[in-house]
């Protein structure tokens, strides 16, 4: 086992953090070109992929189902996402992603160029090799919510 005050440790865990924190920052600052917050963006993304109740949302983002329900109240409002029946448990409400609001995620994630440059000057192969790496890092079935 590495020791944890292994100096490559530190060094990759820093390098983990700035990359962690320039991301942030450039969501944070997209999101806001679209006037929402970093987290509105967020669920935003999530609801772009699939509809999905509100329990789900706070697992994927880690947060209390009630955060989300605010945050889904304001996307709503704008007109970004919408509620329904799950049409296989209709006690069970799912949020989804208006044409307004897959538009909206569409510019937003076109507008994120902190990734794409960087990932951009690796080869297929070495990008195949970080994903895998990073999955490793985070477990098994453990999927990064997009």
């Amino acid at each position: 086992m590495v020791p944890r005050t292994d100096a490559l440790t530190r060094e990759v865990v820093d390098l983990i953090a700035a990359v962690v924190a320039r991301y942030h920052e450039e969501y944070e600052a997209a999101a806001a070109k679209h006037a929402l917050t970093g987290a509105q963006a967020k669920v935003l993304a999530l609801l772009a992929r699939e509809p999905m109740p509100m329990r789900r949302i706070a697992q994927l983002l880690k947060c209390e189902p009630s955060n989300v329900t605010g945050i889904v109240d304001r996307l709503e409002a704008r007109g970004l996402v919408e509620r329904g029946p799950d049409p296989d448990d209709r006690r069970v409400k799912l949020a989804a992603a208006t044409p307004a609001g897959l538009e909206t995620a569409d510019r937003l994630s076109e507008s994120l160029d902190f990734a794409r440059e960087p990932l951009a000057g690796l080869s297929a192969e070495e990008r195949g090799v970080l994903r895998d790496l990073l999955q490793r890092m985070l477990g098994p079935g453990a999927a990064a919510p997009r």
